[in-house]
C-alpha cells in the first residue's frame, strides 16, 4: 500500500435480503485528502460508509488502514482505531444536554469518578465556538432545531479527534452560513493531517470541498476521478448514467387568486398569501423561524393568535389532524423522528395519512387497494424497493424521503407545506421530486417550500420570502430574487425588499 494511503478498501462486498448493495468496491483514501462519494439513492454510499465505521460488515473485501488489514466488531472499535462518523440520520439523543451527547460516556471525571460538571461545560463551549453557536452546554437536544442538531453530531464526531471523519450528508439541513463554517473547520482539521470522505448529493458542496470523487452507481464503482476534471454534467452523467435537463421544469400557467392567508392577531410579522398553484419559497438561516412557522400553521405549535385562512373561511388549527381534514398537510423536515413509521412496511407508511378511505362500510380494511394504491405509488415516486411491505427502516435516507412524499402527496392537499423536501435526495431523484411538485403546482395545489438549498428556491419558486429572527425580513418576485439578494436579507447586510420595495 502506498504509504500516502490512510485508509483503503479492496473488493468490498455486502448483500441484504433481495439485493446486493455493494459489488466488489475498492479505493484509497489518501491522507489529508477530502475524498467525495456520490451516487443515486440505493447506490450504497451509506452502505460502504457504515462498514468503514464499523455499524456493518463486509460479507467479502478487505479494509486496509494505515497499511494494516482490520475488522471492526461495531462503531466503537473503529472508533478507537481512529474513524468517527457523522451520520445521515442523527444519533443525537433528543433527552440529553448538549454536552451530554457530545461526550456521551466520555464525560470527563475527577478523582472519585465523578463527572465535572465545570470541565464538561468548558470542553463544550470550546466545541461550540467552531461553528459560533452561543447554545448553552445544559440546553435539550429535544429543543434545538434540525440545523443545530445536525452541527452537534458534527461536533460529537470531532470530539473524538479522528484520523479519519466520514461524513453522511452533514448540510442537509444547514444554511449558507453554517456550510461555510463546516467546510471552514473541515480545511482546518485537513491541514492538520486529518482525512475525510464525503457523502453529499449538494453537487455545488463537491465542487467546493472534495480533492477526489469516487463515483457508485448501483452498488459497484464507476470510477475515482480528480474533482478538478469534472464539471456538473459530467459528474452527474457518471451518476444516473444519463443526461438531466432543465432540472426544475417551467411554469405552463400563471397562478389562480389567492386561496390561503397566514397570520397573527396584531401582528404582520410572519403574514404570507399563497396563490392557487404557486410555490412560495421560504428562506433563512438556520434558526430563522421557518420550520416554526409551518409548525404553527398545521397546529403542531400552538398559537391562539395565529388565523389561517382557506378559501375565505376562518380557521385556528389545534392539532395537525385538523389541518389535514381541511387538505393543509406539513411534510416535516425530521424524517426519522416525526415523519415516518419506521418499523412500519412502505405500503402502511404510504396510506397512513387516508387509512379511513380504505375501509368498507363495515370497517374492515381492504388490503388489496391498500397494496394497490402503495404499488402505484412506488411506480410514481420511483421508489427503490423490493417490495412495498419491506420496513420503511431498510430503505436509504432517499427512498424514505420518496416515501414521506408519497404519504402527503397521496392525501390530494389543497394547501402542502413542504420542509426540506429534497433533504438526501440524489440528484435524479431531485429532479423527480421537482416534477411531481410542478405537477401538483399545475393541478391547483398551493405549495409552501422551506428549504435552505438557494438554488432550489430560486429555480422552483414563483415567490421567495425571506425569515430572520422568526418574521418575515424580504418578499421577492421570481425576477428578483437573486443567491446574493436572499443571503443579504438573511443575515441582516445590507438592503432587503418587501413586495419589491427596499428597507
Amino acid at each position: 500500500m502506498d504509504e500516502s494511503n490512510m485508509l483503503e478498501l479492496r473488493g468490498i462486498t455486502k448483500e441484504f435480503p433481495g439485493v446486493r448493495a455493494i459489488d466488489d468496491v475498492s479505493f484509497e483514501l489518501r491522507r489529508a485528502e477530502v475524498h467525495a462519494v456520490v451516487g443515486e439513492n440505493g447506490a450504497g454510499k451509506s452502505t460502504l460508509m457504515n462498514i468503514v465505521g464499523g455499524v456493518l460488515q463486509p460479507d467479502a473485501g478487505e479494509i486496509l488502514l494505515e497499511g494494516n488489514p482490520v475488522q471492526f466488531a461495531n462503531a466503537a472499535a473503529a472508533g478507537r482505531r481512529g474513524i468517527g462518523v457523522v451520520f445521515q440520520e442523527l444519533s443525537l439523543v433528543p433527552e440529553l444536554s448538549i454536552a451530554e451527547n457530545i461526550f456521551f460516556n466520555r464525560q470527563p471525571v475527577n478523582s472519585l469518578g465523578f463527572v465535572t460538571t465545570a470541565r464538561l461545560y468548558a470542553q463544550t463551549k470550546e466545541l461550540l465556538s467552531l461553528f459560533n453557536l452561543s447554545l448553552k452546554p445544559a440546553r435539550l437536544v429535544k429543543d434545538l432545531s434540525m440545523g443545530n442538531r445536525q452541527l452537534i453530531e458534527v461536533l460529537k464526531a470531532v470530539s473524538l479527534k479522528p484520523k479519519i471523519l466520514i461524513l453522511d450528508e452533514p448540510t442537509s439541513s444547514l444554511g449558507a452560513a453554517e456550510k461555510d463554517l463546516l467546510f471552514a473547520n473541515i480545511r482546518r482539521m485537513k491541514s492538520e493531517g486529518v482525512s475525510f470522505l464525503y457523502i453529499s448529493h449538494h453537487l455545488p458542496e463537491i465542487f467546493q470541498i472534495s480533492d477526489r470523487v469516487t463515483v457508485l452507481r448501483d452498488g459497484k464503482r464507476v470510477g475515482t476521478f480528480q474533482t478538478s476534471e469534472l464539471n456538473k454534467e459530467s459528474l452527474v452523467k457518471r451518476m444516473v448514467g444519463r443526461e438531466l435537463t432543465n432540472m426544475y421544469g417551467q411554469r405552463r400557467r400563471p397562478p389562480g387568486e389567492v386561496c390561503f392567508w397566514y397570520d397573527r392577531l396584531n401582528d404582520q410579522s410572519v403574514a404570507l398569501e399563497l396563490r392557487s398553484g404557486e410555490i412560495l419559497g421560504v428562506a433563512g438561516l438556520i434558526g430563522s423561524g421557518r420550520s416554526e412557522l409551518a409548525q404553527e400553521i398545521v397546529g403542531i405549535i400552538p398559537n391562539s393568535a395565529g388565523r389561517v385562512y382557506l378559501d375565505g373561511q376562518k380557521f385556528s388549527f389545534r392539532h395537525p389532524a385538523e389541518a389535514i381534514q381541511r387538505g393543509i398537510v406539513y411534510l416535516t423536515e425530521d424524517r426519522k423522528d416525526s415523519g415516518l413509521y419506521l418499523s412500519m412496511s412502505v405500503q402502511e407508511n404510504c396510506v397512513a395519512p387516508t387509512l379511513a378511505t380504505f375501509a368498507n362500510s363495515f370497517g374492515f380494511l381492504s388490503d388489496r387497494k391498500i397494496a394497490s394504491t402503495a404499488v402505484a405509488a412506488k411506480r410514481r415516486f420511483n421508489i427503490s424497493t423490493p417490495s412495498v411491505r419491506k420496513p420503511v427502516s431498510q430503505l436509504s435516507g432517499g427512498n424514505q424521503q420518496k416515501v414521506l412524499l408519497a404519504m402527503w402527496i397521496g392525501a390530494k392537499p389543497r394547501v402542502l407545506i413542504v420542509d426540506e423536501p429534497t433533504r438526501g435526495v440524489d440528484v435524479g431523484a431531485k429532479s423527480e421530486i421537482y416534477r411531481l411538485l410542478r405537477d401538483l403546482a399545475e393541478g391547483g395545489v398551493a405549495i409552501l417550500m422551506i428549504s435552505s438549498e438557494l438554488q432550489e428556491i430560486l429555480g422552483m419558486s414563483d415567490r421567495v420570502i425571506v425569515f430572520r429572527d422568526g418574521r418575515k425580513v424580504a418578499e421577492y418576485d421570481r425576477e428578483q430574487a437573486t443567491e446574493e439578494s436572499l443571503i443579504l436579507a438573511a443575515t441582516g447586510v445590507g438592503p432587503t425588499a418587501i413586495q419589491g420595495r427596499a428597507t
